[in-house]
């Protein structure tokens, strides 16, 4: 494992390289490669400036990155840009601000395929949340993909339960306690 914060950007294009692998495959197989890899690549520029920023990249034996994981500190007031303001919808402000705010927010995690079923995701993340003040760490996942969301109710993240009659396409997962 290598971990990383602001000098990820010296690995920017084999990190995105990775990314549009990972998230062009089932269940995301609707999505550009070309167009993934551009905006994830993009994105990374912002989000290696954000406070708290560091990344786990796993390295095969040819320095290959066979797996990833970024993130950051949530800060207030809560983003409301891509799907945030599904996560506000879904769990409501007040507790978005108590269980989000001022926690680290896991916000990519990535294996390529020949690396799965071998615990590297499991370790990614503990590498990326082992030093997050109070263990409080949270993420978000699509609600379509099975296996991911599989994934984390394996290894015990928690899903704080929804508001009622406010359904969304995303699912919560708090680190485990």
């Amino acid at each position: 494992m290598r971990h990383f914060t602001q000098d990820i950007l010296t690995v920017a294009d084999e990190l995105a390289e990775a990314y549009a692998e990972v998230f062009t495959a089932p269940p995301w197989q609707h999505r550009n490669k070309e167009k993934t890899r551009v905006a994830f690549r993009e994105r990374l520029e912002t989000d290696a400036h954000r406070p708290g920023f560091r990344a786990v990249l796993a390295l095969s034996e040819h320095g290959e990155i066979d797996g990833f994981a970024t993130g950051w500190t949530t800060l207030a007031p809560f983003r409301t840009d891509r799907a945030y303001a599904q996560v506000t919808r879904r769990l409501g402000a007040v507790r978005v601000d108590e269980l989000l705010v001022g926690a680290f927010e896991v916000d990519e995690l990535g294996v390529r395929r020949h690396a799965r079923g071998t615990g590297l995701g499991r370790r990614l993340l503990s590498a990326l949340t082992a030093t997050v003040p109070d263990g409080r760490a949270w993420l978000l996942a699509w609600s379509q993909a099975t296996d991911t969301l599989a994934f984390y109710r394996r290894i015990a993240w928690e899903e704080p339960a929804p508001l009622p009659g406010d359904e969304t396409d995303i699912v919560v997962f708090l680190a485990p306690k």
